[in-house]
């Protein structure tokens, strides 16, 4: 503070008369200045060495820094709170956690649990220590430390990510050279921003030829050739993570098209031919057919009739005993009246006698 005799001297350098005008002016200026830096502590301050936008990953430990020191005539009592800020400035903030009278207070227990990241924080460290944080821990948090007369705070944003998912990689076209082709890639998950880049593992770099699109993940491959065939990666990212996935590009050279017509018409001729042989086969096998049908219908016609049996023994004695009644009904037929019907007996052949 400023002594009172150098105030009296400043009244009586005021009270003279008005020469050296510029000269008083800042004289009094320099003293007032003076005056009031003496009355100003430097009272207590809030510092962190972390960024002010904590990005985080889901499932990660975070800690929020809040390293403060106090000025030596902060002599009141130690009090810190924590609290989460509402985004509508009409709500009231969130208290999280406290520490007041060297004990520790916890308002809210939110999913992964919240203490002090010190197991002392009178020390010098209120830092906050979530231990897995989720998407619901997102927002904005507010460290104040309190001791009378001092008082500062700290603020940091609290960002949960997803990191992205393994993405997926294909080819989209033909791997025909002289053709254009297109390598994509696409990860199904992951907080946005993802930004994708190509890579070639083997054949040296990418040339400037080839496009590719860090946003939608295409490698645009405008006329294909066997130089640019190998192994490919590509990695996808955002501020929490990265995947990545591989794919072998080939280059298929397109076939020799005179070859490829002399084999056609080699192959047309051939078919031709089997069809011919097949046709000529079954008309062969329907004429032989008709020839042995036609054939078997003559040796038919002219097959003589089948020859008597010769006579045996016992035939023999049948024929003169046949023969002895054919005698004796030849004279009953003259000895009968003509009025009588006579019927002839008749020889068969087949058995050897008249029946």
């Amino acid at each position: 503070m400023v002594s009172s005799q150098a105030l009296k001297s400043m009244d009586s350098n005021l009270q003279r008369p008005a020469t050296g005008g510029k000269m008083k002016s800042f004289t009094l200026l320099f003293l007032v200045t003076l005056s009031l830096s003496a009355d100003v502590t430097q009272g207590m301050r809030v510092s962190s060495s972390g960024p002010q936008t904590l990005r985080l990953a889901q499932g990660e430990k975070a800690t929020v820094d809040c390293i403060y020191t106090p000025d030596p005539e902060d002599v009141g009592d130690l009090d810190i709170e924590w609290s989460l800020v509402s985004p509508d400035t009409t709500k009231k903030d969130q208290l999280i956690i406290s520490y007041s009278g060297g004990r520790k207070y916890i308002h809210v227990t939110p999913a992964g649990g919240v203490d002090f990241s010190a197991s002392d924080p009178s020390q010098g460290d209120a830092s906050l220590s979530i231990g897995s944080v989720q998407a619901a821990h997102s927002g904005t948090y507010q460290c104040k430390v309190k001791k009378s007369p001092g008082v500062d705070m700290h603020k940091v944003s609290l960002v949960v990510m997803e990191r992205p998912s393994v993405p997926r990689c294909w080819v989209d076209g033909d791997e025909d050279v002289g053709q254009p082709v297109s390598l994509r890639c696409e990860s199904d998950q992951g907080s946005g921003p993802l930004q994708y880049q190509w890579r070639r593992e083997s054949g040296g770099q990418i040339p400037p030829s080839v496009l590719q699109s860090p946003v939608s993940g295409e490698l645009l491959i405008s006329n294909h050739s066997v130089e640019l065939a190998g192994v490919y990666s590509c990695e996808v990212t955002n501020a929490v993570g990265k995947e990545r996935c591989r794919l072998n590009l080939q280059a298929i050279k397109p076939p020799n098209r005179a070859g490829v017509i002399t084999g056609t018409v080699c192959g047309c001729l051939l078919l031709i031919i089997i069809l011919v042989l097949v046709i000529w086969l079954l008309v062969f096998k329907w004429e032989r057919r008709r020839y042995e049908k036609e054939l078997s219908n003559d040796i038919r016609e002219d097959s003589p009739a089948p020859e008597s049996r010769p006579a045996s023994r016992g035939s023999g004695l049948h024929s003169r005993a046949a023969y002895s009644q054919m005698s004796h009904a030849h004279k009953d037929l003259q000895s009968t009246p003509s009025s009588t019907i006579y019927t002839a007996p008749t020889y068969n052949n087949t058995y050897g006698y008249i029946v």
